[in-house]
C-alpha cells in the first residue's frame, strides 16, 4: 500500500472542503489526483488484515476527508466532466472500502444516482470520456455495490439502471462491457426480484424487430439465462394469469405474452415448463382472435429445430393438431401456415405424420382459402425437399387443379409448375429419378384445357351439333328445329365470360346468310393438325376483318373450336417414340401409353392417319397392349379401320390375353363392327366356348364371353345353355381335389374360388347387354345362385370351402346383386336384398369394406336404386374405426347428392317429385332390414342399451336426414325429410310384413322407435298434419294390415329410454374451464369434416331449426342433437365436451283430452360451445342433458286438427281422404289397384305402369303453418288412434288416388327461397365440394 497514495488523497480531500468557491480548473486539477491516487491503491486482502490490522482504519482516515468533500457539496456540481471525475472517484472509493459501505445510508441515494446517470451516457462510444465511464461501469460491477441499493429502499433507482442499461447498450460495444452490466444486473437479481424489474426484461425481449436495438435483446436473453431460476416464478405467474384470465391483468406487456413465451422458450425454456401446458386453454377458447393467436405461437414452437416441443408436450400437440379442421377458417389456415416450419424441425416421426394427414385433409376443405393455402404450403413441402415429401401429398395437391374456385386454381397451376420445374431441374442434374407423381403435374395440367368436364371441349361438341341442326335446317325448317339450335346456343353461352352478350352474339350470327362463316367453323371443327388449325383461324380472321360487327365474338369462338394444345402431330409423336423405343425404359413407355390415351379419349379423331402404326403397335404383343387397344376403342368409330384386317389381332387378345386386355378388345370389335359385320361376334363366341371346354385360359375366356354378352346378347344367348352348363358344372361344383384349387396369391383366394367368381361375372354380364337390347333369358336361376352364395359362400351344398373363400364368393354375388340392381330391381327378393345389404355387417371386415366402397362408387354414378344407400346406415355402427368413418362420410355424400337432385326434380315436375325420390324414403327398407336382422333383440328384451346399439344404425341415418348442414342449410329439404320420415312411421304402423305376418311386430317395434327418435329431433315442432298424405310402401315387403292393428310389444315408457340411452352413448359432460374459456367445452372448437364419421351440426336462429353438438374424445360416437341454441353459461364443473339437444316445446292447447293426448316436450340444455363435431365410439362417451319430466310420446295416432303452428300455408295436394287405412297397392303386373281394408274389396281402376311395385298408405290431411320468428309454439297434440273415428273411404273416392304421391316444393318454409341462417360456421368434408354453412360473429 502507498503510503503517499494515501497522504495525497488525504490532502486532496481537505484541500476540496475548504475551497468553497474554488474554480472548475482547480476542482478538475484535484479530483484527477485524487482518482489517480485511489486507482493505486489496493484493497487489503484477508491476509494483509490479519496481519495489520490497522491497515483498513488508515484507509478509511485517509480517504475521509475526500468523503466529506464529495457528499458535502461536489456531489451537488452541475459541470459534466466535475461530476464524472467525482463519479469515478467514488466507484475507487467502493472498491478500496470493499465490502462495508464507505457512505451513511443518508448520502447513498445521491451516490447511486451519479452513477446511474453516468451508466447513461454509455451510449456516446465517440465521447472522450467513454473510456472513463467504461471504467467506472467495470469497478461498479467487480465491487458488486449496486446491491446496496436494495437494502436502502432504492428501488425505484434499481429500476431506472435497468431501464438505462438496456437503453443504451449497443452492438458495438465491447463484449466486456455487455459483460459488466450483465454482472450487475444479475447480482441484482440474485438478492432480490420485482416484478417492475421483470418486465423490463420481458419488454426488451420483444422490442427486437420493433426499432430498438437488437443489443438490448441480447442482454435481456443473457439475463434471462443467468437468472432463469429466479425469474420463473415472476414470468410463470404474469403469463399463466395472461392465458387464463388477460382481462385481469394490469400490464401493458399483457399484449405481447405470447411472444414473450416464443422468446423465452428459445433463450430459457426452463422457464416456462408450468407455462406451455396451459396454452391448451387457449386452443380451446370461444374467442377466434385467441385461438389464432396461440396456433401461431404454438406452431412456431413446435417449427423450433431441435427442440422436439410435440415429442415433450403431447397433449398440447393433439390439441393443436384439432385446430386443423377448427369451425373457423382463420384458425384452420393458421394452422396450415405452421405446417413447414414443423416438417422442417421434424423431418419424421409419428407427429409429422399426422400434421401432414391434417394438411392432406385441408385439400379437401369446403373453404377456398384454406384449400388454397394448404395448396402452398404442400407445394412449399414439396420445393424444401423434393425426395421426402408424401408422394400421396402431391397427388392431392395436384387435384386442386381442378377446384370449383378460380382463385384456387390459379394458386395450384402457379406453385405446381413451381414443383414441376424444380423437379426437372434436379432430374437433369441427375439428382432425381423419374417420378410418376410429379410427371402427373404435368398431365394434370395439359387435362385443364381438354377432359369430359373441360368447357371448350364440350362447346366443341355443341358447335358440331350446331352447325349440324343449322344445315337441317335450311333443308327443313321447323319450329321444332328452332327450339333445338335454340337449346344449343344456350349451352354454348354458358361457356363464355358474359353468357348474355354471347347469346346476343349468337342470335346475330344465326341470322348471318354467309356460309362461309360456318364453313369456316366447320373447318376448324375437323382440322387434327395442330399448327394448320392455328393457319386455318388466322386466315378466316383475316378474311373477316376487324371491322365485322361479330368480330371480337368471332375470334373468341374460333378459338375454341380449335385444337389449341394436341393435335394430331402430338399422336404421331408418341406412336414414333413407342414404335423406336429410343429410351427402353419401360416406365417411360407405360407413361407415353396413357397420354396417348388420355389424348384420344377427348379428341378421337386426332388418330386419323396413324392407324396402320397402332395397328402393328398391338400386334408386337407389349405390357402397354391393354392401353392401346382401349385407344382402339375410344378411336374406332372415328378412324378408317377393316375390322377384318385387326380382328385375327383381336381374337387372339381375347383368348390368350388377360382378363383387361380381353375386356378392351371385345369392346374394340364392337367398335368397329358395322351393321354388316356382327358375324364376327358369333365366330368369336364360337371359338371361345371351344377353348372353354380344352380348359386354355379359362380367366380370360370367361371375361371374353361376358363382354360378348354385352355387346351381342343374341350371339351369346344361342350359346347360352353351353355355356351356362359349363360353369355349373365344372367351376361353381369344383371340389376342393380339383386341380382348380391350388393357392392364387394375388386374388387372395384359391383358384377355384376365383374361378367361380369369373364365372358368376360372366352370368351377371349376360343379363346387362350394352344398348338397352332386351334380354330373352330367365334371371330367376342366376338370382337363385346368387342367394346360396350370400347365405352360404357357395353355389352349390356339399362344396368344401376355406372362410376366406367363402367371403370372397359372398362379396362377388353381393356386389353382382348391385350390378343387376340397374335392371332387374323388380325381380331381387327381398331375401336376396336383406342378404346383400347384410354384406355391411359380414364377418369379415374386407366383406364390409369392399362392398361399402361398391356400393358408394354405385350411388355416386346414380346406377343403383337409392334402397341400397341402407348399407350406410349399417356400417355407422361398424366395429372398426375407419369402416365407421367411411360409412358417414358416405351417407352424408348421398344425402346431399340426392337431396339436391329430388329438388330438382321437384322444380321440374311442377307438383313436386315423388317422394320415392328423396333419401329419407330408404328408412322404409332400413326398417324392413332391422326388421330382418337375426341381431334383433329378444321378445322379452327390456334393455334399452340393447335396442339402443341395434336400432342405431337407424337412429344415425335420421339424424344424418334433419341435418341442415348436410344439405348446406337448406331448411327446406331438412323440413321434408323429417315430414316425410314422420309419415313412413306411421305408414309402416299400418302394414305388415308382405312375406311373413310374424315378423310384423319387429316391423312395428322399429316404427315406435323411429317416430318418437324423429319426434325428439323436431325440436323446431313442426306440426305433423303437414306430412305427405301418401306414402308409398314396396308391395314386395309390405302389405295392407287389414285391422290397422298396432302389434308393437313395447310401451311408450321404454321406447323413450331407449332413445334416452342412445343420447346418452353420445354426449358428455362440460369441462371447468378458465374464466374467458368458460363458455365453451374442452373440444369446443375441433371441427372434423367428416372425418372420425362425424356429422356437422350448427345452431339455427331465424328458424329455430338449430342442431349442435360437441366433439367427444377420439372413438366417441356420433351424435347429432337438435334444438334451439340457449345462451346461457354452462355450470357443470365436469370434464371434455357437451352435447345440446332439443330446445325448443311443444305446448298442449284446445283442452286436449289426457287420455288421448300427449306433450311433446324438448329437452333443454344450455352451452355456449364452439364446436358441432361429433365422433363414434358407444364405449367412450359420456352425458350431460336436462330432462324435464314428460309425458311419453304415443305413437298410436295422427295429428289432431287442434294443433296449428302459424305460418305460411305448405303447398301439399294430396286425396281428402278420412279414413286412414284405406291404401294403394301396385302389383307386380304394375296395375294400381284400389283396396278398402275394411270391406277388403278390390278393384282396378287403371292399367298405368310404375317403376316400382308399392303400398301407398294413407294418411289424413292435415293443415301445418310456421313463423320461423316465434319461439313459443303452439300446440302439435297427438291423439290415440283409437280414440278417433273412423270412416270407410268409398270406392269412388279411392280412384281418384294419385299412382305417386309427391313431397310439395319447400314444405314448411321459414320464407320463401330463405335458407336456414346458421350462428355457426361448420366445415363438412365432403371430398372438395364442402361449403360454409353459416355466418358466425366474431367471437364464437
Amino acid at each position: 500500500m502507498a503510503e503517499s497514495s494515501l497522504q495525497l488523497i488525504s490532502e486532496i480531500g481537505t484541500q476540496l472542503g475548504r475551497q468553497t468557491r474554488s474554480g472548475k480548473d482547480s476542482i478538475l486539477k484535484s479530483l484527477k489526483q485524487a482518482a489517480n491516487a485511489l486507482s493505486e491503491i489496493e484493497q487489503p486482502s484477508s491476509q494483509e488484515a490479519a496481519k495489520k490490522l490497522g491497515a483498513g482504519k488508515k484507509i478509511e482516515v485517509a480517504i475521509n476527508p475526500l468523503r466529506k468533500a464529495i457528499v458535502n457539496g461536489l456531489i451537488q456540481h452541475k459541470d459534466k466532466e466535475v461530476r464524472l471525475l467525482v463519479a469515478i472517484c467514488l466507484s475507487e472509493i467502493f472498491r478500496v472500502m470493499a465490502p462495508e459501505p464507505p457512505f451513511e445510508d443518508k448520502y447513498l441515494r445521491e451516490i447511486f444516482k451519479l452513477l446511474i446517470s453516468t451508466f447513461a451516457e454509455l451510449a456516446d462510444i465517440t465521447s472522450p470520456f467513454f473510456s472513463r465511464r467504461v471504467k467506472i461501469l467495470e469497478t461498479v460491477a467487480r465491487c458488486k455495490c449496486c446491491v446496496i441499493m436494495l437494502d436502502i429502499d432504492c428501488d425505484d433507482l434499481v429500476l431506472e439502471m435497468f431501464n438505462i442499461f438496456f437503453l443504451v447498450v449497443r452492438e458495438n460495444h465491447q463484449q466486456s462491457l455487455i459483460n459488466h452490466i450483465v454482472s450487475i444486473l444479475t447480482n441484482i437479481l440474485t438478492e432480490e426480484t420485482s416484478q417492475k424489474v421483470v418486465d423490463v426484461i420481458l419488454r426488451n425481449l420483444v422490442n427486437e424487430g420493433k426499432g430498438a436495438p437488437s443489443a438490448s435483446y441480447q442482454l435481456a436473453v443473457s439475463i434471462s439465462q443467468h437468472c432463469a431460476e429466479k425469474l420463473e416464478p415472476f414470468v410463470r405467474g404474469f403469463l399463466t394469469t395472461c392465458i387464463l384470465d388477460r382481462d385481469a391483468v394490469e400490464n401493458e406487456l399483457k399484449e405481447f405474452y405470447h411472444e414473450i413465451i416464443f422468446k423465452l422458450f428459445q433463450c430459457a425454456p426452463q422457464m416456462l415448463l408450468a407455462v406451455i401446458p396451459n396454452l391448451t386453454q387457449e386452443l380451446l377458447t370461444d374467442q377466434v382472435d385467441v385461438r389464432i393467436k396461440a396456433v401461431k405461437l404454438i406452431g412456431k414452437l413446435f417449427g423450433l429445430p431441435g427442440q422436439h416441443v410435440a415429442k415433450h408436450y403431447r397433449d398440447l400437440f393433439l390439441e393443436f393438431l384439432k385446430r386443423f379442421s377448427d369451425k373457423s377458417v382463420e384458425v384452420r389456415v393458421s394452422a396450415l401456415q405452421c405446417v413447414k416450419a414443423f416438417y422442417l424441425a421434424n423431418p419424421s416421426g409419428t407427429a409429422l405424420h399426422e400434421v401432414l394427414t391434417a394438411l392432406e385433409d385441408r385439400l379437401l376443405d369446403f373453404d377456398d382459402r384454406v384449400r388454397m393455402q394448404a395448396v402452398i404450403v404442400a407445394c412449399d413441402l414439396a420445393l424444401s425437399n423434393l425426395k421426402s415429401v408424401p408422394p400421396k401429398l402431391i397427388s392431392q395437391a395436384t387435384e386442386r387443379l381442378r377446384d370449383k374456385k378460380i382463385s384456387v386454381r390459379k394458386k395450384a397451376l402457379h406453385k405446381l409448375v413451381e414443383v414441376y420445374q424444380d423437379y426437372c431441374k434436379k432430374c437433369s442434374e441427375g439428382h432425381m429419378a423419374i417420378s410418376d407423381h410429379f410427371e402427373q403435374i404435368l398431365c394434370k395440367v395439359l387435362m385443364l384445357c381438354y377432359d369430359k368436364d373441360c368447357k371448350e371441349f364440350r362447346l366443341q361438341k355443341e358447335m358440331q351439333i350446331y352447325l349440324a341442326l343449322r344445315k337441317k335446317e335450311k333443308e327443313n325448317s321447323s319450329e321444332e328445329m328452332q327450339k333445338r339450335m335454340k337449346t344449343t346456343i344456350i349451352k354454348m353461352v354458358a361457356f363464355f365470360p358474359d353468357p348474355s352478350k354471347a347469346e346476343d352474339s349468337f342470335t346475330k350470327l344465326s341470322q348471318m346468310k354467309d356460309n362461309s362463316i360456318f364453313n369456316s367453323l366447320a373447318l376448324l371443327l375437323d382440322e387434327v393438325k395442330f399448327r394448320d388449325a392455328l393457319n386455318n383461324r388466322d386466315k378466316f380472321l383475316k378474311i373477316l376483318g376487324d371491322r365485322h360487327p361479330l368480330f371480337e365474338f368471332l375470334r373468341s369462338l374460333s378459338s375454341k373450336c380449335s385444337y389449341n394444345i394436341f393435335g394430331s402431330e402430338h399422336v404421331h409423336c408418341i406412336l414414333d417414340h413407342l414404335s423406336c423405343n429410343r429410351s427402353g425404359n419401360r416406365l417411360l413407355e407405360a407413361s407415353s401409353a396413357k397420354l396417348l390415351l388420355a389424348i384420344i379419349s377427348i379428341f378421337p379423331s386426332l388418330l386419323r392417319g396413324s392407324e396402320v402404326q397402332l395397328q402393328m403397335l398391338i400386334e408386337e404383343s407389349r405390357q402397354i397392349n391393354d392401353k392401346l387397344i382401349e385407344v382402339l376403342v375410344k378411336a374406332g368409330p372415328h378412324i378408317c379401320v377393316q375390322l377384318s384386317e385387326i380382328y385375327p389381332i383381336l381374337q387372339r387378345v381375347c383368348l390368350e390375353g388377360s382378363r383387361t386386355q380381353a375386356k378392351f378388345a371385345v369392346a374394340a370389335i364392337a367398335a368397329l363392327a358395322g351393321a354388316s359385320e356382327q358375324f364376327f361376334f358369333s365366330e368369336l363366341c364360337k371359338e371361345l366356348v371351344d377353348s372353354l371346354h380344352r380348359r386354355r385360359n379359362i380367366p380370360t375366356i370367361l371375361q371374353s364371353l361376358g363382354c360378348v354378352a354385352q355387346y351381342s346378347i343374341s350371339t351369346f344367348e344361342a350359346q347360352n345353355v353351353e355355356i351356362v352348363s359349363f360353369i355349373k358344372e365344372n367351376i361353381f361344383q369344383a371340389y376342393a381335389t380339383d386341380d382348380l384349387n391350388s393357392p392364387d396369391a394375388t386374388s387372395g383366394c384359391c383358384n377355384s374360388c376365383q374361378l367361380k367368381i369369373y364365372g358368376l361375372k360372366t352370368l351377371v354380364k349376360s343379363f346387362l347387354p350394352h344398348r338397352g337390347t332386351h334380354v330373352r333369358q330367365q334371371i330367376n336361376e342366376v338370382l337363385d345362385i346368387l342367394s346360396k352364395m350370400l347365405q352360404m359362400g357357395d353355389a352349390f351344398d356339399g362344396i368344401n370351402s376355406c372362410e376366406g373363400d367363402r367371403a370372397h364368393i359372398r362379396l362377388a354375388a353381393a356386389k353382382s346383386v348391385l350390378q343387376l340392381s340397374r335392371r332387374w330391381d323388380l325381380h331381387i327378393s327381398p331375401e336376396i336384398f336383406c342378404s346383400t345389404l347384410f354384406m355391411a355387417k359380414d364377418d369379415s371386415s374386407l366383406v364390409r369394406r369392399l362392398f361399402l366402397n361398391k356400393t358408394h362408387n354405385l350411388l355416386k354414378e346414380h346406377a343403383i336404386p337409392i334402397r341400397y344407400a341402407c348399407a350406410f346406415a349399417l356400417g355407422t355402427s361398424d366395429c372398426l374405426k375407419d369402416l365407421q368413418n367411411d360409412s358417414f362420410k358416405y351417407m352424408a355424400e348421398f344425402i346431399k347428392e340426392y337431396s339436391r337432385e329430388a329438388r330438382i326434380c321437384q322444380a321440374s315436375a311442377g307438383q313436386g317429385g315423388s317422394v320415392t325420390d328423396y333419401p329419407a324414403y330408404i328408412v322404409v327398407f332400413l326398417i324392413y332390414l332391422l326388421a330382418h336382422d337375426r341381431g334383433f333383440p329378444h321378445e322379452n328384451c327390456r334393455d334399452e342399451q340393447i335396442y339402443a346399439q341395434f336400432c342405431s344404425p337407424l337412429f344415425n341415418l335420421l339424424e344424418a336426414l334433419v341435418n341442415a348442414t348436410i344439405v348446406d342449410g337448406d331448411m327446406d329439404l331438412v323440413n321434408d325429410a323429417l315430414l316425410l320420415l314422420l309419415s313412413i312411421f306411421r305408414a309402416v304402423k299400418k302394414a305388415e310384413d308382405a312375406a311373413d305376418a310374424q315378423n310384423t311386430p319387429k316391423l312395428h317395434i322399429i316404427a315406435d322407435i323411429g317416430f318418437s327418435f324423429v319426434a325428439a329431433l323436431n325440436y323446431n315442432g313442426v306440426s305433423s298434419s303437414h306430412a305427405p298424405a301418401l306414402v308409398l310402401l314396396p308391395s314386395s315387403l309390405y302389405k295392407a294390415n287389414p285391422r290397422c292393428l298396432t302389434w308393437s310389444s313395447v310401451d311408450d315408457s321404454f321406447i323413450n329410454r331407449i332413445v334416452y340411452a342412445f343420447k346418452s352413448q353420445i354426449c358428455v359432460p362440460v369441462s371447468s374451464l378458465p374464466k374467458r374459456g368458460r363458455k365453451c367445452q374442452e373440444d369446443n372448437t375441433q371441427l372434423d369434416i367428416f372425418k372420425n364419421h362425424t356429422l356437422i351440426l350448427a345452431p339455427h336462429k331465424k328458424v329455430d331449426f338449430s342442431r349442435t353438438g360437441t366433439e367427444t374424445q377420439t372413438n366417441v360416437r356420433q351424435d347429432i342433437s337438435v334444438g334451439q341454441r340457449r345462451r346461457q353459461a354452462v355450470s357443470s364443473p365436469v370434464s371434455k365436451s357437451v352435447g345440446l339437444h332439443e330446445c325448443s316445446t311443444i305446448n298442449n292447447q284446445h283442452g286436449a283430452s289426457k287420455k288421448s293426448e300427449k306433450i311433446l316436450e324438448k329437452k333443454q340444455l344450455s352451452s355456449s360451445c364452439d364446436s358441432v363435431t361429433l365422433r363414434s365410439s358407444l364405449a367412450e362417451s359420456h352425458v350431460s342433458i336436462q330432462i324435464p319430466e314428460r309425458d311419453s310420446l304415443s305413437f298410436k295416432e295422427n295429428v289432431s286438427a287442434g294443433g296449428r303452428i302459424t305460418a305460411e300455408h305448405s303447398k301439399y295436394s294430396r286425396a281428402k281422404i278420412k279414413d286412414p287405412c284405406s291404401l294403394n297397392t301396385t302389383d307386380d303386373n304394375g296395375e294400381v289397384e284400389v283396396v278398402c281394408v275394411e270391406c277388403e274389396s278390390w278393384e282396378t281402376p287403371s292399367n298405368g305402369t310404375l317403376v316400382e311395385r308399392e303400398v301407398v298408405l294413407q294418411e289424413e290431411s292435415n293443415t301445418f303453418q310456421f313463423q320461423h320468428n316465434n319461439l313459443k309454439r303452439n300446440v302439435d297434440t297427438i291423439g290415440d288412434i283409437g280414440a278417433q273415428q273412423q270412416e270407410v273411404l268409398p270406392m269412388e273416392e279411392c280412384q281418384k288416388f294419385p299412382k305417386r304421391t309427391t313431397l310439395p316444393r319447400g314444405a314448411a318454409k321459414a320464407r320463401k327461397g330463405q335458407k336456414a341462417s346458421l350462428d355457426t360456421s361448420e366445415v363438412t368434408n365432403l371430398n372438395e365440394d364442402a361449403v360454409l354453412k353459416g355466418a358466425r360473429r366474431r367471437k364464437i
